[in-house]
């Protein structure tokens, strides 16, 4: 109340500083005589490589850690060093919006003892332009402070938490109320009225009460039509070729952008330690890689297992740890949404708890940027279960995920059809997810929603060559807690972007009006359809005395339901075929002969699903990780195919010449 409104453009400019020279660079000028000269050198001439200052190679080496460097350049020009002790939220004259930004931007004003000063917690090149600017100045206030990455955030995390939290709960709602799928309170009247919901109810009940056995006859053939137009999309664009095998092009580390990675973990302690390993193996310089790890404030187990990763490995100043605030819902999407505002890279990938990805990935995705235009905001990578000799169930998840990102969504995406995405290895332009407002917190299959999002914005999705490997379930209860999840997201999707049909088909046109409905809601009625179906010709073929029971439909409909089941097992068959052979793994194909059962338990987690959204909507049933026996040599024969041989991305001194690589 009574807050000066100061805005972030107000901020003093930090104009960004010539390219690295490998003989001077004025950022390691404090420096002199703290480090030997042959290590100075030996990081500039690194920084100069890849076009960032030099202490960012010092630091992301671990040579000096980023308290100590401060403390020299804050020496060397006469600045001073903020760590925040004593300054609470009202000493920060931000609006709450303004506040969130500032996490991005890496720039806040404080007041202290009446006097405004701005705080900088430097990256890039802004140390180089501070020691150029403010070069053995000795008295006299400046107005700028500098304070850690670390000190920082933990600022905007506590005394600003409260801003923090409402932007990440409440930012997608209060932005695009209409495209949120947070409770009916907070979306506005004309999208949900009482009147309108008892007009609904009233259209719903009136052909039930007057012709209830012709509107079974109707929702008959509806949902065997339905079952036909998705089996049919599937083949379709499954069987699109893959076109030849590119070599992506390599740049130049210096032409590499800072590249985001946010992973959300939750009771997740015995991921860590492989977790660690694969995000530590990316083919990417720690001097331009930004991971953020978001942790639940009630887990304790998983922050001691990232410390415990930490002190093994030293100085990782690239990884930082976040805590998600407890408002809200608990959900991956909100913990995804917390740690957006503290990401600086120009790209964004998200990965699970049980991700190992191609160490090439980051790679290959700006590759796929790169050949497309600018309205191409996502590229997916594929997933790849490497747990499927642990049983049926596993094999089977794996099968989907072959015919899923080996066949259909390549397929999808030359199409130009909205795309579905995976709930990982996602990787993003950063710029356009902020525009589109992250991710939903209260919509647990936020991949499928952020597709749909992003289409009716005007951008695309493409998929690309690259693999994640993660662990499939093996046993039935948390298969069923998983996929109730996915079929209530899927549900929730759809529910969420048919508000306004008209509208839909305005922003997102035919396309994506059809995919919406044939993919995300065709892909939860079919799962609760098939039993029913099933059940119809079942109960048809009952004799009672040698004659039948009960008579089947009368025409083509039953003929219509069984074409429907069997075009959808044919179609299950086809996709997953394919999907095995582009992946080499044709000798699982055997386990497509129980689809019949496995739809029986895809049925049984829709309908459960659907219990869910009119009982528990936000509900949240967490997938368990860390005890698949996983097959490496899945991983290792991939990389052979696809030439991504784990490459190290990280500097290193290199003996004898004084020279980081």
């Amino acid at each position: 109340m009574g807050r000066p409104a100061y805005r972030l453009a107000g901020r003093p400019a930090l104009a960004p500083a010539a390219a690295p020279d490998a003989a001077s660079a004025p950022e390691l000028d404090c420096l002199r005589g703290v480090l030997a000269a042959a290590v100075l050198q030996a990081a500039a001439q690194r920084g100069t490589e890849l076009g960032v200052g030099a202490e960012r190679v010092l630091i992301a080496r671990g040579t000096i850690d980023e308290q100590s460097y401060l403390r020299h350049l804050a020496r060397h020009t006469g600045l001073t060093v903020e760590r925040f002790d004593g300054v609470r939220r009202a000493d920060c004259p931000l609006g709450d919006d303004d506040l969130v930004r500032a996490a991005t931007h890496r720039i806040l004003p404080v007041r202290r003892a009446g006097r405004l000063s701005w705080v900088i917690a430097p990256r890039g090149t802004a140390a180089r332009y501070l020691a150029s600017h403010f070069a053995n100045r000795r008295g006299g206030r400046t107005g700028i402070s500098l304070a850690t990455t670390a000190d920082f955030d933990r600022f905007l995390m506590g005394e600003a938490g409260r801003a923090m939290t409402r932007a990440a709960v409440e930012g997608l709602q209060r932005r695009f109320p209409a495209l949120s799928a947070a409770p009916s309170r907070a979306v506005p009247a004309r999208y949900g009225s009482r009147w309108r919901r008892l007009m609904r109810a009233m259209a719903l009940a009136l052909p039930i009460t007057l012709a209830p056995a012709l509107l079974a006859d109707v929702a008959g053939s509806a949902m065997a039509l339905g079952f036909l137009a998705f089996a049919a999309l599937r083949v379709a664009a499954a069987a699109v070729p893959v076109p030849p095998a590119v070599a992506p092009q390599r740049l130049a580390e210096r032409d590499l952008p800072v590249y985001s990675v946010i992973v959300a973990l939750y009771r997740e302690a015995s991921s860590v330690e492989p977790l660690i390993r694969a995000l530590e193996a990316l083919d990417y310089p720690r001097e331009k890689l930004d991971i953020k790890i978001v942790v639940e404030p009630d887990d304790p187990e998983t922050r001691d297992a990232l410390a415990r990763a930490r002190v093994r490995r030293g100085a990782m100043p690239h990884l930082q740890l976040i805590v998600a605030p407890r408002g809200g819902p608990r959900t991956k999407p909100k913990a995804l949404d917390c740690a957006l505002p503290f990401v600086h890279g120009s790209f964004l990938a998200v990965f699970d708890a049980e991700d190992l990805p191609d160490p090439g990935q980051l790679r290959a995705a700006l590759d796929a940027f790169r050949r497309h235009d600018r309205d191409v905001a996502c590229a997916q990578a594929s997933l790849c279960i490497d747990n499927t000799q642990e049983g049926w169930l596993a094999r089977m998840f794996g099968v989907e995920y072959a015919g899923q990102f080996d066949a259909f969504l390549p397929g999808l995406a030359a199409f130009g059809l909205p795309l579905p995405l995976g709930g990982s290895s996602n990787h993003f332009r950063t710029e356009v997810l902020r525009e589109v407002g992250g991710w939903d917190p209260y919509n647990v299959t936020e991949d499928a929603d952020l597709g749909m999002r992003l289409s009716r914005f005007g951008y695309r999705a493409v998929t690309f060559a690259s693999t994640t490997y993660e662990e499939a379930p093996v046993r039935f209860a948390p298969w069923l807690r998983q996929r109730t999840r996915w079929m209530k997201g899927w549900l929730k999707t759809w529910a969420v972007h048919m508000r306004q049909p008209r509208r839909l088909w305005r922003e997102a046109g035919a396309s994506g009006w059809l995919t919406l409905n044939l993919l995300v809601g065709g892909n939860v009625l079919t799962a609760l359809a098939y039993p029913l179906l099933l059940g119809g010709i079942m109960l048809g073929l009952v004799t009672v005395g040698g004659s039948p029971a009960f008579a089947l439909p009368q025409g083509g409909l039953a003929s219509l339901h069984i074409a429907a089941i069997a075009a959808g097992y044919v179609a299950t068959a086809v996709v997953g075929l394919i999907g095995l052979a582009r992946r080499g793994r044709l000798a699982d194909g055997w386990v497509l002969l129980l689809t019949p059962i496995y739809w029986l338990w895809l049925s049984c987690a829709a309908w459960r699903a659907l219990a869910q959204v009119l009982g528990d909507p936000y509900r949240w049933e967490k997938t368990d990780h860390g005890s698949a026996r996983r097959d490496t040599t899945l991983r290792d024969g991939f990389f052979e195919r696809s030439g991504n041989r784990p490459s190290p991305g990280h500097s290193r001194l290199r003996p004898g010449d004084g020279r980081f690589v």
